[in-house]
């Protein structure tokens, strides 16, 4: 049996008759950086708000360490930290002084806690530094610190990376990774950045208007990007004409792209046969590459199949 630290059963959420989230069975796997992606609007801050209790479901279960939060509250979310928005702080109090008044108002304060802290979201160095001072990336680690002082088993954020510049997303990756290989924390993480959840995920859920189309392991995922072998000629017209020849008696599956390059991506063991039907057809192949479809293109097709 899974080991699952969120599991939803046929959760929903309806604003009047919008169906906002609709009927999505949800699997998080202990230790495990699930990623959930999907366009802007596609429902993923709505089931993360429903999971903290912050939305009432219209219809579902919700389960949590195995449990069901309703019955269990305190115990349940007192082990998630969570950033559904951008975290407020106090402009003109510094990083330590930002977790000071937070740890006091949670009853947990402890100087040691708050250095250890700002060591695991690489911020010792800017503890002195005003948040007012801070870049976007510092502001988001601190987020996260402030998320994960009391120790949390659980992390849920959502679009931790909107806006970070390409060394805030990378500080970001590399604290995440850390949290959950380092310290065993689950993270439940959203976005509509699909390269980066590719980076970082162990899972990824893939959610489009309100459904969750499929949840699928970096390791499966890896199986199912579409290969094809993409041919750069100098007469396109008659390298189709040639294929379209061939498809009459095999089922040849192929595209021509806007910058007239041919992807075949059938048969593709027979590219380099290919490759010489063109050139003894006085085609000049001036490239033959074997390529997999990147995440993006995966996420399009799965969204047009559904």
């Amino acid at each position: 049996m899974n080991d699952y630290v969120i599991e939803t059963r046929n959760l929903s959420k309806k604003y009047s008759k919008n169906t906002v989230v609709n009927s999505i069975n949800m699997h998080v796997e202990k230790g495990k950086i699930y990623g959930l992606l999907g366009k802007n609007g596609a429902g993923k801050t709505t089931t993360m708000c429903m999971l903290l209790n912050l939305v009432s479901p219209s219809d579902g279960e919700i389960f949590l360490f195995g449990k069901n939060p309703r019955k269990y509250p305190t115990e349940i979310y007192s082990k998630i930290g969570s950033i559904i928005e951008t975290p407020g702080f106090y402009e003109n109090l510094t990083a330590y002084e930002n977790l000071k008044v937070i740890s006091k108002l949670r009853g947990n304060y402890n100087p040691q806690d708050i250095n250890l802290i700002l060591e695991m979201v690489n911020l010792e160095n800017a503890k002195s530094k005003k948040f007012k001072d801070f870049s976007l990336g510092m502001k988001q680690r601190l987020g996260i610190a402030a998320a994960i002082m009391h120790t949390p088993e659980l992390l849920i954020l959502d679009e931790p990376i909107n806006g970070l510049d390409p060394i805030g997303i990378k500080e970001i990756r590399t604290l995440l990774k850390r949290l959950t290989h380092e310290f065993g924390i689950t993270i439940l993480i959203s976005s509509h950045i699909l390269s980066e959840i590719e980076n970082i995920a162990d899972v990824i859920g893939f959610m489009d208007e309100g459904i969750l189309i499929e949840e699928i392991s970096k390791e499966d995922l890896l199986k199912r990007l579409n290969k094809f072998v993409e041919f750069e000629v100098s007469n396109i017209d008659l390298a189709c004409e040639i294929l379209k020849k061939l498809e009459l008696k095999e089922n040849y599956d192929f595209t021509i792209e806007n910058n007239g390059i041919i992807c075949l991506y059938s048969k593709l063991e027979l590219r380099d046969q290919f490759n010489e039907l063109f050139v003894n057809s006085g085609i000049n192949v001036k490239k033959v590459n074997l390529c997999e479809e990147n995440l993006e293109n995966f996420f399009l097709r799965m969204i047009q199949n559904n």
